[in-house]
């Protein structure tokens, strides 16, 4: 079974948009002091300036799978998203990978200043303990715990920040294909399957619903980082709406400089199937993720 995904994403990610507006609003909460405009400002460009919002949409597909459709699932999928997008401030520093433009648009160090982005970082990264810790997440606050820690694992020292680490030392020297897929496992796909994961856990799934889960976020995590480095030697910088080719300038390691763009495409399509085949046991109520899935491998920005 097909399905027509674009209309189905925007919708989704209007939702994700909305949601995040709200989450990042100016009026300071209960056991707050004040939010500083200059700081909420940098914040609010971080987060809401457009994006697939590919991390949030599948916490939403994947718990709609099990049944879970409200906004406590939104607001769980929007503590992915601030983590997410500091990782995307941060990146972005000259200190890191020192770009100008993200999503087609000033990168936050640019707009404000490096000072105002690295705390605009900090606080996306913050907020998003407080917005995975709410009430309206799951009425039982030991899953809550649960997610916490999950999504702590997955951007912490042994995901994605670990991650980066290891990418900042790839460069300029040589890694074994075992080596690369680490990194990535971490950097790129440990955000994935957690998504996968967390949407699962909230609708209350079995274990064994919820490893199949798993595993699916692990296989469209790697897909996904394949293809953003096939992207970034074959894409325009202007269909990305960032700078291309900077990983050869920077000497990283990658699974396409080491393979070729040939061995890189069969390897997407066979994830790809073993993405159907996870989902094969859903029937017809996994055709948006199973659509997930190839959008991931053919998306061209």
């Amino acid at each position: 079974m097909t399905f027509d995904l674009k209309p189905h994403l925007e919708t989704r990610a209007k939702y994700v948009e909305t949601t995040l507006q709200d989450i990042l609003g100016a009026e300071h909460q209960p056991g707050e002091i004040t939010r500083p405009a200059r700081l909420v400002a940098a914040m609010r460009h971080g987060a809401l300036n457009g994006g697939k919002r590919l991390r949030p949409i599948l916490v939403l597909e994947t718990a709609k799978l099990f049944g879970r459709e409200d906004d406590g699932v939104v607001r769980a999928a929007c503590a992915l998203e601030l983590i997410h997008c500091y990782s995307l401030v941060h990146d972005d520093l000259p200190a890191m990978d020192d770009d100008d433009l993200r999503r087609g648009q000033p990168t936050v160090h640019k707009a404000y200043d490096e000072a105002t982005a690295i705390l605009a970082g900090d606080a996306l990264l913050t907020l998003a303990f407080d917005v995975i810790a709410e009430d309206v997440v799951h009425p039982d606050a030991a899953v809550r715990l649960r997610l916490s820690r999950a999504l702590a694992r997955s951007s912490g020292p042994g995901g994605m920040a670990g991650g980066q680490m290891l990418d900042l030392e790839s460069e300029h020297r040589e890694r074994s294909e075992a080596e690369i897929r680490q990194l990535q496992s971490m950097k790129t796909g440990a955000l994935l399957r957690y998504a996968c994961r967390a949407g699962a856990i909230l609708a209350d799934a079995s274990e064994a619903d919820i490893d199949r889960l798993t595993r699916f976020g692990e296989v469209i995590g790697l897909a996904f980082q394949l293809a953003d480095d096939l992207l970034d030697v074959e894409a325009s910088t202007e269909a990305m709406g960032k700078a291309t080719g900077k990983d050869a300038e920077a000497g990283k390691a990658t699974l396409v400089g080491l393979w070729g763009t040939a061995r890189t495409r069969e390897e997407l399509g066979r994830l790809v199937r073993e993405a159907e085949t996870l989902l094969a046991p859903y029937g017809s109520r996994a055709a948006i993720l199973s659509a997930l899935a190839r959008f991931i491998v053919d998306r061209t920005n």
